[in-house]
Protein backbone atom coordinates (compact mmCIF):
# COMPACT_ATOMS: atom_id res chain seq x y z
CA UNK A 1 0.00 0.00 0.00
CA UNK A 2 1.41 3.45 -0.90
CA UNK A 3 2.52 5.58 2.02
CA UNK A 4 -0.12 8.01 3.29
CA UNK A 5 0.96 11.55 2.32
CA UNK A 6 -2.35 13.27 2.93
CA UNK A 7 -2.00 16.84 4.07
CA UNK A 8 -3.65 16.20 7.44
CA UNK A 9 -1.35 13.27 8.25
CA UNK A 10 1.84 15.10 7.21
CA UNK A 11 0.90 18.27 9.10
CA UNK A 12 0.11 16.33 12.29
CA UNK A 13 3.22 14.18 12.02
CA UNK A 14 5.64 17.07 11.64
CA UNK A 15 3.82 19.04 14.30
CA UNK A 16 4.40 16.17 16.74
CA UNK A 17 8.13 15.81 16.03
CA UNK A 18 8.92 19.51 15.52
CA UNK A 19 10.48 20.03 18.93
CA UNK A 20 13.28 17.53 18.29
CA UNK A 21 13.32 17.74 14.49
CA UNK A 22 16.72 19.46 14.16
CA UNK A 23 18.35 17.25 16.78
CA UNK A 24 17.12 14.08 15.08
CA UNK A 25 18.18 15.26 11.62
CA UNK A 26 21.72 15.95 12.80
CA UNK A 27 21.90 12.82 14.98
CA UNK A 28 20.52 10.30 12.49
CA UNK A 29 22.66 11.66 9.63
CA UNK A 30 25.76 12.17 11.83
CA UNK A 31 25.68 15.83 10.83
CA UNK A 32 25.83 15.08 7.12
CA UNK A 33 22.60 16.98 6.48
CA UNK A 34 24.48 20.23 7.20
CA UNK A 35 27.04 19.35 4.53
CA UNK A 36 24.30 18.47 2.03
CA UNK A 37 22.68 21.89 2.43
CA UNK A 38 26.03 23.66 2.04
CA UNK A 39 26.67 21.77 -1.20
CA UNK A 40 23.20 22.65 -2.45
CA UNK A 41 23.70 26.39 -2.11
CA UNK A 42 27.14 26.06 -3.69
CA UNK A 43 25.78 24.18 -6.70
CA UNK A 44 23.04 26.79 -7.24
CA UNK A 45 24.72 30.01 -6.14
CA UNK A 46 22.34 33.00 -6.15
CA UNK A 47 23.05 35.99 -8.37
CA UNK A 48 21.66 39.50 -8.28
CA UNK A 49 18.93 40.74 -5.98
CA UNK A 50 15.86 38.80 -7.17
CA UNK A 51 14.27 36.98 -4.21
CA UNK A 52 14.77 33.34 -3.19
CA UNK A 53 12.03 31.03 -1.92
CA UNK A 54 12.46 27.84 0.12
CA UNK A 55 9.33 25.68 0.39
CA UNK A 56 8.60 22.90 2.91
CA UNK A 57 11.23 24.75 4.90
CA UNK A 58 10.68 22.98 8.23
CA UNK A 59 12.72 24.90 10.78
CA UNK A 60 14.41 26.93 8.06
CA UNK A 61 17.90 25.45 7.71
CA UNK A 62 18.10 25.72 3.92
CA UNK A 63 16.56 29.20 4.00
CA UNK A 64 19.27 30.26 6.45
CA UNK A 65 21.90 28.72 4.15
CA UNK A 66 20.56 30.84 1.26
CA UNK A 67 20.68 33.87 3.55
CA UNK A 68 24.36 33.29 4.26
CA UNK A 69 25.14 32.89 0.55
CA UNK A 70 22.96 35.58 -1.04
CA UNK A 71 23.75 39.27 -1.05
CA UNK A 72 22.32 41.46 1.73
CA UNK A 73 19.79 43.02 -0.68
CA UNK A 74 18.43 39.65 -1.85
CA UNK A 75 15.15 38.82 -0.06
CA UNK A 76 14.88 35.25 1.27
CA UNK A 77 11.39 33.85 1.95
CA UNK A 78 10.41 30.43 3.27
CA UNK A 79 7.11 28.55 3.55
CA UNK A 80 5.78 25.52 5.37
CA UNK A 81 2.26 24.35 6.19
CA UNK A 82 3.12 23.09 9.71
CA UNK A 83 2.64 25.97 12.13
CA UNK A 84 4.87 24.54 14.87
CA UNK A 85 7.79 24.18 12.45
CA UNK A 86 7.51 27.85 11.53
CA UNK A 87 7.41 28.86 15.19
CA UNK A 88 10.73 27.08 15.71
CA UNK A 89 12.17 28.64 12.55
CA UNK A 90 11.26 32.09 13.89
CA UNK A 91 12.98 31.27 17.18
CA UNK A 92 16.15 30.32 15.26
CA UNK A 93 16.08 33.43 13.08
CA UNK A 94 18.13 35.46 15.55
CA UNK A 95 17.95 38.67 13.54
CA UNK A 96 18.67 37.06 10.18
CA UNK A 97 16.55 38.57 7.43
CA UNK A 98 14.40 35.62 6.40
CA UNK A 99 10.62 35.95 6.10
CA UNK A 100 8.58 32.86 7.08
CA UNK A 101 5.03 32.27 5.82
CA UNK A 102 2.55 29.47 6.51
CA UNK A 103 1.57 28.03 3.11
CA UNK A 104 0.97 24.77 1.27
CA UNK A 105 3.49 24.00 -1.48
CA UNK A 106 0.61 22.89 -3.71
CA UNK A 107 -0.92 26.38 -3.47
CA UNK A 108 1.76 29.01 -2.94
CA UNK A 109 0.53 32.57 -2.18
CA UNK A 110 2.76 34.28 -4.75
CA UNK A 111 2.31 35.70 -8.23
CA UNK A 112 3.92 34.00 -11.23
CA UNK A 113 7.57 34.58 -12.13
CA UNK A 114 8.85 36.00 -8.83
CA UNK A 115 11.93 34.12 -7.61
CA UNK A 116 15.42 33.49 -9.00
CA UNK A 117 15.60 30.23 -6.99
CA UNK A 118 12.80 28.10 -5.60
CA UNK A 119 14.16 25.31 -3.43
CA UNK A 120 13.04 22.40 -1.29
CA UNK A 121 15.15 20.20 1.00
CA UNK A 122 13.85 16.79 2.09
CA UNK A 123 10.29 17.99 1.63
CA UNK A 124 9.20 17.25 -1.91
CA UNK A 125 8.60 13.56 -1.12
CA UNK A 126 6.16 14.69 1.58
CA UNK A 127 4.00 16.66 -0.86
CA UNK A 128 0.87 14.74 -1.85
CA UNK A 129 1.59 15.31 -5.57
CA UNK A 130 5.23 15.40 -6.65
CA UNK A 131 4.52 16.89 -10.04
CA UNK A 132 1.94 19.26 -8.55
CA UNK A 133 4.52 20.59 -6.12
CA UNK A 134 7.10 20.98 -8.87
CA UNK A 135 4.62 22.75 -11.15
CA UNK A 136 3.79 25.22 -8.40
CA UNK A 137 7.47 25.82 -7.68
CA UNK A 138 8.09 26.36 -11.40
CA UNK A 139 5.13 28.74 -11.62
CA UNK A 140 6.54 31.18 -9.07
CA UNK A 141 10.11 30.86 -10.39
CA UNK A 142 11.13 33.68 -12.72
CA UNK A 143 12.00 32.89 -16.37
CA UNK A 144 15.63 31.82 -16.49
CA UNK A 145 15.53 30.99 -12.77
CA UNK A 146 16.13 27.64 -11.12
CA UNK A 147 14.15 25.07 -9.16
CA UNK A 148 16.44 23.23 -6.73
CA UNK A 149 15.58 19.96 -4.98
CA UNK A 150 17.66 18.30 -2.26
CA UNK A 151 16.31 14.87 -1.43
CA UNK A 152 17.23 11.43 -0.13
CA UNK A 153 17.93 8.76 -2.72
CA UNK A 154 19.04 5.14 -2.90
CA UNK A 155 22.79 4.51 -3.25
CA UNK A 156 23.96 2.91 -6.49
CA UNK A 157 26.68 0.85 -4.81
CA UNK A 158 25.16 -2.55 -4.00
CA UNK A 159 26.91 -3.02 -0.66
CA UNK A 160 26.23 0.54 0.49
CA UNK A 161 22.63 0.24 -0.66
CA UNK A 162 22.10 -2.93 1.39
CA UNK A 163 23.66 -1.37 4.49
CA UNK A 164 21.65 1.82 4.00
CA UNK A 165 18.36 -0.02 3.57
CA UNK A 166 19.06 -2.24 6.58
CA UNK A 167 19.72 0.83 8.73
CA UNK A 168 16.62 2.58 7.38
CA UNK A 169 14.34 -0.40 7.96
CA UNK A 170 15.69 -1.85 11.18
CA UNK A 171 17.51 0.83 13.17
CA UNK A 172 16.14 4.24 12.27
CA UNK A 173 12.42 3.58 12.93
CA UNK A 174 13.04 2.08 16.37
CA UNK A 175 15.60 4.68 17.37
CA UNK A 176 13.48 7.52 16.07
CA UNK A 177 10.33 6.36 17.83
CA UNK A 178 12.25 5.82 21.06
CA UNK A 179 13.71 9.32 21.06
CA UNK A 180 10.73 11.18 19.57
CA UNK A 181 7.47 9.46 20.46
CA UNK A 182 4.64 10.36 18.09
CA UNK A 183 1.31 8.93 16.98
CA UNK A 184 2.10 9.04 13.27
CA UNK A 185 5.12 6.69 13.25
CA UNK A 186 7.26 9.41 11.69
CA UNK A 187 10.42 7.34 11.57
CA UNK A 188 8.67 4.43 9.91
CA UNK A 189 7.23 6.89 7.40
CA UNK A 190 10.72 8.19 6.54
CA UNK A 191 12.17 4.99 4.99
CA UNK A 192 8.83 4.17 3.35
CA UNK A 193 8.60 7.59 1.70
CA UNK A 194 12.22 7.48 0.55
CA UNK A 195 11.86 4.01 -0.99
CA UNK A 196 8.73 5.05 -2.92
CA UNK A 197 10.05 8.42 -4.09
CA UNK A 198 11.51 8.66 -7.63
CA UNK A 199 15.17 9.52 -7.82
CA UNK A 200 17.91 10.15 -10.35
CA UNK A 201 16.77 10.35 -13.94
CA UNK A 202 13.18 9.54 -12.92
CA UNK A 203 12.87 12.68 -10.80
CA UNK A 204 14.71 14.73 -13.43
CA UNK A 205 12.11 13.58 -15.98
CA UNK A 206 9.26 14.65 -13.67
CA UNK A 207 10.90 18.06 -13.26
CA UNK A 208 10.97 18.46 -17.02
CA UNK A 209 7.35 17.31 -17.24
CA UNK A 210 6.59 20.11 -14.77
CA UNK A 211 7.93 22.64 -17.26
CA UNK A 212 11.62 22.85 -16.43
CA UNK A 213 14.55 22.26 -18.77
CA UNK A 214 18.29 21.52 -18.70
CA UNK A 215 17.67 19.44 -15.58
CA UNK A 216 20.75 17.94 -13.96
CA UNK A 217 21.50 16.16 -10.72
CA UNK A 218 24.49 15.35 -8.52
CA UNK A 219 24.81 12.50 -6.05
CA UNK A 220 26.02 13.26 -2.53
CA UNK A 221 27.68 10.90 -0.04
CA UNK A 222 27.61 7.84 -2.24
CA UNK A 223 24.09 8.50 -3.47
CA UNK A 224 22.39 8.74 -0.06
CA UNK A 225 21.18 12.16 -1.14
CA UNK A 226 21.10 14.09 -4.40
CA UNK A 227 20.71 17.69 -5.60
CA UNK A 228 18.55 18.34 -8.65
CA UNK A 229 18.55 21.63 -10.57
CA UNK A 230 16.03 22.50 -13.27
CA UNK A 231 15.85 25.77 -15.21
CA UNK A 232 12.67 27.61 -16.03
CA UNK A 233 12.69 28.50 -19.74
CA UNK A 234 13.48 32.12 -20.46
CA UNK A 235 10.64 34.13 -21.96
CA UNK A 236 10.90 34.78 -25.66
CA UNK A 237 9.47 37.63 -27.66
Amino acid sequence: MPVDKSGARIRQMFGEIAGRYDLMNHFLSAGTDIYWRSRTVKFASPTGVAPILDVCTGTGDLAFAWRRTAGPNTPVLATDFTHRMLQLAEEKRDGRNVRFLEADTLSLPFHDNQFQIVSVAFGLRNVASTIGGLQEMARVCRPGGRVVVLEFSMPNNRMLSRLYQWYFRNVLPKLGQLLVRNRQAAYEYLPQSVSEFPGGNDLAAIMEEAGLEQTSWKSLTGGIAAVYIGHKPAQTE
